[in-house]
């Protein structure tokens, strides 16, 4: 399966956040959306970075409080793992676990088409392999 049979199925907006804003805004927004990460970028189209709430947890470890009033730029992650809308799912899925990501900016064309979580991905796999599972059960069961 490619990752754009995946976003077929999700809400086609991506979260984003100007670097600029500060990491309390960025919280806000990640509450009111019930998400995890959201893609820094200065025209919604660009991956500069991507903040996570694991990053905001890291740095308020680190800094303290001091973070929450600080630009999202300086907790963001920038060397961001992105992929195509034509990457498989079963790669992806290795490559975030190599590399112990857990979102994933999709990319074409050098802007930002999507955003894809290890839940999707994981999802996107358990789909799969039933599918294959009730093939098997049909072709078992056809006299």
């Amino acid at each position: 399966m490619q990752i754009s049979q995946l976003l077929r199925h999700k809400d086609p907006e991506v979260a984003t956040v100007d670097g600029s804003a500060s990491v309390r805004s960025a919280l806000a927004l990640l509450a009111a959306k019930g998400i995890g990460a959201l893609v820094v970028s200065s025209d919604g189209r660009r991956v500069d970075g991507i903040v996570s709430e694991r990053d905001v947890a890291r740095g308020l470890h680190a800094r303290g409080a001091d973070l929450l009033a600080a630009p999202v730029s300086s907790v963001m992650t920038a060397d961001v793992h992105v992929c195509p809308p034509d990457a498989n799912v079963e790669a992806l899925a290795r490559t975030m676990t190599d590399h112990r990501v857990r979102h994933v900016p999709v990319v074409a064309d050098g802007a930002l088409v999507g955003i894809v979580s290890i839940g999707d991905v994981v999802k996107a796999r358990l789909d799969e392999l039933e599918e294959e599972r009730r093939q098997l059960v049909d072709y078992i069961q056809t006299p």
